[in-house]
């Protein structure tokens, strides 16, 4: 009879095998040896992340980030569940020159990012310029695919060097990255909206970030979900620290204004339209009063020359 097989496979390296055994030797009889390795390697992982950050930067026209303290699966789970809710209350809203409607509710999403790499990729989006580095003879090249310049590319990766070399990183505080970086510490999640809608914003705004009179919490009676206590628990644990519309960085009070614009995309054109009309308005007028100002000035002087004329007149007479 052959001898019972070794619990740990001979197919593992001679160094793992007695890394398991140490690992096994360690813990209680009634509990199962460590989990093996994941197949996929970090450094890969750490690439997908990048990756899929990067292309969010460029294509996510509308994003809110929280610090967050550590919430339980369940606690994401009740908080996705109520903002899902208020956000489908809003309904179908028009985007932009499109005369359809569009509902964005189950576009939205709250995503838990990886402080790091979504670091890395704001550094990538903001100092890496593919089109400059093509037209470098130093960017590597290849027969089939040409110049390489994705975003783990060397050249990408010498681009951000030299900005943080060239203090480039940091001596802008106006840059997108020298706002965003200081955001990046621990926990962090985003909220992310696929469009512009002032709507929907101030709906997720009353879920996750109330404030009495401007973005109200829901009702009791409206909303009996809300006022679960995980809901709450998890709630407290969410703060909002700034946001990014359209490639520009908000803070607080900032997202607070473009959820309260009244009637959405429309109401913010219509404002800007009364803006620059009051603009032009007044230009006219400052112009206007210059030309007035001198007719007036012209025709005074005309009468007076008039008058002294007529005295002189009178007095050869």
């Amino acid at each position: 009879m052959a001898p019972p097989r070794d619990r740990f496979s001979s197919s593992h390296p001679p160094a793992r095998r007695r890394l398991l055994r140490s690992s096994a030797a360690g813990l209680p009889a009634t509990t199962s040896p460590p989990a093996s390795p994941s197949a996929r390697r970090p450094d890969t992982r750490q690439a997908q992340l990048i990756r899929s950050y990067t292309s969010l930067l460029r294509s996510a026209p509308l994003m809110l980030f929280f610090q967050h303290n550590n919430l339980t699966a369940v606690e994401w789970m009740a908080v996705r569940r109520e903002l899902k809710v208020a956000l489908s209350a809003v309904g179908p809203t028009t985007l932009g020159n499109n005369t359809a409607q569009v509902d964005l509710a189950p576009h939205v999403r709250l995503e838990v990012l990886r402080a790091r790499m979504f670091n890395v990729a704001l550094k990538i989006n903001e100092f890496f310029d593919p089109a400059e580095a093509a037209a470098d003879p130093e960017t590597q090249r290849t027969d089939k695919h040409g110049a390489l310049v994705h975003d783990l590319s060397l050249a990408a990766y010498r681009s951000v060097k030299r900005a943080e070399e060239q203090g480039i990183a940091s001596a802008n505080p106006d840059s997108t990255y020298a706002q965003l970086s200081p955001l990046m510490t621990g926990p962090v999640a985003a909220l992310i909206f696929p469009a512009v809608s002032p709507p929907h914003l101030a709906a997720a705004l009353s879920i996750l970030s109330p404030t009495p009179g401007q973005f109200p919490a829901p009702l009791r009676k409206k909303s009996p979900g809300y006022h679960e206590p995980v809901v709450q628990a998890a709630l407290a644990k969410l703060l909002l620290v700034g946001g990014r519309v359209e490639g520009k960085v908000f803070d607080v009070d900032g997202v607070k204004w473009v959820g309260g614009i009244e009637g959405g995309l429309d109401g913010l054109r219509a404002r800007l339209v009364a803006m620059l009309q009051g603009v032009g308005l007044g230009v006219t007028n400052t112009l206007e009063s210059g030309s007035k100002s001198l007719w007036l000035s012209l025709e005074g002087r005309k009468m007076q020359l008039e008058d002294e004329q007529k005295c002189e007149a009178k007095k050869d007479e």
